[in-house]
C-alpha cells in the first residue's frame, strides 16, 4: 500500500497506482520517475504563486509526470496525465545535480511543482533534505492531498507551500477532480500550524466553483484557519476535458476578491490577469509591494514592516 497520498492505493504485482508512477514490483513499491524530471526552469517566485515568500527572487522549479488527481480542467495535463508505462518521460536529474545547479547559479530556493509533488515524494524528499544541508529553501506547489505521514516526514525540510483549493464541494472533488475535499482542508490546517509558510490558490472555473456562496465558504474556511493566509484567485482558460466553459471573466475575479476581503482575509490576490496583485498594509492601506504580472517593486525600507503605521506583515521576507 502506498502512503504518499490519501488514495492509499493497494496494487497487485505489476500494477501502478492512480498516479501512474508507482508500481508494485514483486511486493516492493517502485517510484518510476525517481531522478527523472520532465520540466526544469528558473521561475520568478511569484509564478508559484508565492507573494509573501522571498519576493522577487528566482526559484528553480522542477516536476515529473503523473498525478493523483484527474481534474477535467487541468492546465498542465500534458505531464500530469502522462502514464509512465506508455513511454519513459523526461531526462535524468539527480537530487545532487539539482542542488549543484542552485549553488552554481546562486538560486536560493527549489520548488517541486508543475505536477503533484506527492506522487514523486521520495525524489522530492531526498532533494529537499540535501537542499537544506546546503542552505537552499524548498517549496511544495501541491493539491494538498498528501497523507499526514507524508507531510510529517517532509515538514522539517519544507519552507513554503502553496496549496490548490480547487472547490468547496466534496461532490465536485469526486466528480471533476477524482479525489476528496476533507483531506485537503485538514492539510491546510496542519500546514498553517507547521514551520512552513502557507499560501492558497484557487482556479476560479465558471459554473463549477464561481458562485458567491462557494467562494464565501472557501474564504470563511481560510479565515477560520488564519486570516493571514494569502489567497490567490486565478483565471481559468478552457483546456483538456473542459472545453465547453468560457474563460473566467475579469469581473468574476474582482467579485471573488471582494468576497475574500469581506470574509476577513487580509491578503487576496488575482492571477492570470492584470491588476489585483499589490500587497498593501491591511491596517492603513499603505502600498508595500507593487506587482504587475512577474514584475515587482518593494516600497518598504524594512521588509515585513509597514513604514507608515509600523504594522507587521506576515511572511518570509529574507
Amino acid at each position: 500500500m502506498c502512503t504518499a497520498c490519501e488514495h492509499w492505493c493497494s496494487r497487485a504485482p505489476g500494477e501502478t497506482g492512480k498516479c501512474g508512477v508507482r508500481r508494485n514490483d514483486e511486493g516492493h513499491l517502485m517510484l518510476l520517475v525517481y531522478g527523472r524530471a520532465t520540466a526544469l526552469a528558473a521561475d520568478p517566485m511569484e509564478k508559484k504563486p508565492l507573494f509573501h515568500f522571498l519576493p522577487g527572487e528566482q526559484i528553480l522549479s522542477l516536476g515529473t509526470v503523473g498525478c493523483c488527481f484527474t481534474c477535467v480542467f487541468c492546465q498542465n495535463w500534458h505531464t500530469s496525465q502522462w502514464k509512465v508505462d506508455v513511454e519513459e518521460p523526461g531526462f535524468d536529474l539527480s537530487p545532487e545535480e539539482i542542488v549543484e545547479r542552485c549553488l552554481r547559479t546562486r538560486i536560493r530556493a527549489v520548488a517541486f511543482t508543475y505536477n503533484e509533488p506527492a506522487v514523486f515524494f521520495e525524489y522530492a524528499y531526498d532533494t529537499a533534505r540535501l537542499a537544506h544541508e546546503n542552505g537552499i529553501r524548498t517549496v511544495f506547489v501541491s493539491s494538498g492531498f498528501e497523507t499526514e505521514e507524508a507531510l510529517e516526514t517532509i515538514e522539517p525540510y519544507l519552507d513554503a507551500v502553496n496549496v490548490d483549493l480547487k472547490a468547496f464541494s466534496d461532490r465536485t472533488y469526486r466528480e471533476m477532480i477524482g479525489a476528496r475535499l476533507k483531506p485537503v482542508l485538514r492539510n491546510i490546517g496542519s500546514l498553517a500550524a507547521s514551520r512552513a509558510w502557507l499560501e492558497v490558490a484557487t482556479l476560479v472555473v465558471p459554473q463549477m466553483n464561481d458562485s458567491d456562496a462557494e467562494l464565501r465558504d472557501m474564504a470563511e474556511f481560510l479565515v477560520s484557519v488564519s486570516p493571514d493566509i494569502p489567497w490567490h484567485l486565478s483565471a481559468f482558460h478552457p483546456d483538456y476535458g473542459l472545453l465547453d466553459r468560457p474563460p473566467t471573466p475579469g469581473e468574476t475575479l474582482v467579485r471573488a476578491r471582494e468576497i475574500g476581503l469581506e470574509a476577513g482575509l487580509r491578503f487576496v490576490y488575482l492571477g492570470n490577469v492584470s491588476g489585483g496583485q499589490d500587497t498593501t498594509c491591511p491596517s492603513c492601506g499603505e502600498m508595500l509591494v507593487e506587482r504587475e504580472w512577474y514584475w515587482i517593486r518593494e516600497r518598504w525600507p524594512e521588509p515585513g514592516e509597514c513604514p507608515s503605521c509600523g504594522a507587521a506583515i506576515p511572511g518570509v521576507w529574507a
